[in-house]
């Protein structure tokens, strides 16, 4: 898996459902994971998300509409979204990081993408079950 994350050279792109906000990721993932938390349900309407991180500067906002409108969550982090379709795209925190949801990437399939834990379990109801996989190859 680290030889297949290493010839990574291109860099990672996505952006929202119309297309006005794009960006370009450059390097390899980090901190992969899922989250059920109640913040993340409200700012997506799904029970859980799957989000990477890298750092801001390397991240590029590459679309016709510039960066993402954000919204203030947290005393440490603004929630992304699109103005004008309204796609959820991230968390643009205070440190130097740019959290982006692994569902606004264009290709979803690449091993730095695939989620390593999952965070608070408990705020998912019982029925919804979220596991983590391994790159078979």
């Amino acid at each position: 898996m680290a030889r297949a994350v290493a010839k990574r050279l291109k860099p990672h792109t996505g952006g929202c459902l119309c297309g006005a906000i794009r960006f370009e990721a450059q390097g390899t993932a980090g901190k992969p994971h899922t989250c059920s938390c109640k913040m993340c349900q409200r700012h997506s309407g799904a029970l859980t998300l799957a989000w990477v991180e890298f750092p801001s500067d390397a991240v590029t906002w590459t679309g016709p509409g510039g960066a993402p409108s954000v919204y203030r969550s947290s005393d440490y982090s603004s929630r992304a979204f699109c103005p004008a379709c309204g796609s959820s795209l991230g968390a643009i925190d205070d440190a130097p990081v740019v959290a982006l949801l692994v569902g606004v990437f264009d290709k979803t399939d690449t091993a730095d993408l695939i989620a390593k834990s999952h965070s608070y379990r408990t705020g998912r109801p019982k029925w919804w079950h979220v596991e983590a996989v391994k790159l078979t190859t």
